[in-house]
C-alpha cells in the first residue's frame, strides 16, 4: 500500500497480484450470477429464455443483445461456459479493468449483433459469445501489441483451446449458435485492435 500524494490517503497499487485477485473476483462472480440466473430460469421452466433470449430481425430483439448471453439452455450449458470464461476472463483482467470491460462489451455487442442480422429463426441464449470473443482477443492482441511473451501465451491458447475454433463455422454442430460464436470473435479482434498502441510520430 503507498499513500496518496494528496490528503496522505491509502491507495493500493495496481500490482499483478492485486489484478490476479480482481480478475477471479470479477470473472468468479459473473460465472455464479450465470449459475443463479440458470436456477431461477430452471424453476420456470427456462420460460426465461423467450422473454430475454435473442430474436433475430426483430425490434425487440435489439434489447435482447443486452439479455441474451446471461441465460442458457439448461445447466449443462452454463457448465461448458463455466471455465473458459473464468480462464479466458481472468487472463484479460490481467491487462487491466479497462482492457477487459473494453473486450467483454465488444465480444457481447460483436455476438448479438451477428446473431440479429444472420441468426436463424429460433431463440438464441448462452455467453459461448463471450467466450470466444475474449478466446480472439487473446490470440490476436500479441501481435498488434508487438508483446513477445503475450504472442507465446496466444501460441499455448491456440494448442490447448484452437479447436473451439470450429465452433465459428455452419453445420459444425446444428444445436449451437456460430452466428453468435462468429459475432463474439469478431468482437474480440476489434477490442484488441482498438486497444493496440498508437504510434509515435517524431
Amino acid at each position: 500500500m503507498v499513500l496518496d500524494a494528496q490528503g496522505g490517503r491509502p491507495r493500493t497499487r495496481h500490482t499483478p497480484a492485486a489484478r490476479a485477485q480482481g480478475g477471479l473476483l470479477v470473472t468468479g462472480l459473473f460465472v455464479v450470477l450465470l449459475f443463479a440466473i440458470e436456477f431461477i430460469n430452471a424453476a420456470t421452466f427456462h420460460a426465461l429464455n423467450w422473454t430475454f433470449g435473442l430474436r433475430p430481425r426483430s425490434a425487440d430483439g435489439l434489447l435482447d443483445i443486452l439479455s441474451f448471453p446471461l441465460f442458457h439452455a439448461n445447466l449443462g450449458h452454463v457448465v461448458s461456459n463455466a471455465l473458459p470464461l473464468i480462464i479466458f476472463g481472468f487472463l484479460v483482467f490481467m491487462s487491466g479493468l479497462r482492457v477487459f470491460v473494453t473486450a467483454v462489451a465488444f465480444s457481447w455487442i460483436g455476438s448479438g449483433v451477428l446473431v440479429w442480422l444472420i441468426g436463424g429463426w429460433g431463440i438464441t441464449v448462452g455467453a459461448s459469445g463471450l467466450v470466444f470473443g475474449l478466446f480472439a482477443f487473446l490470440l490476436v492482441r500479441g501481435f498488434f501489441n508487438r508483446s513477445w511473451w503475450q504472442i507465446a501465451l496466444s501460441m499455448v491458447l491456440f494448442l490447448s483451446y484452437g479447436g473451439i475454433l470450429f465452433g465459428i463455422l455452419p453445420g459444425v454442430a446444428g444445436f449451437v449458435s456460430w452466428q453468435a460464436h462468429l459475432g463474439g470473435a469478431l468482437g474480440g479482434v476489434a477490442a484488441a485492435v482498438l486497444l493496440r498502441p498508437r504510434l509515435q510520430r517524431g
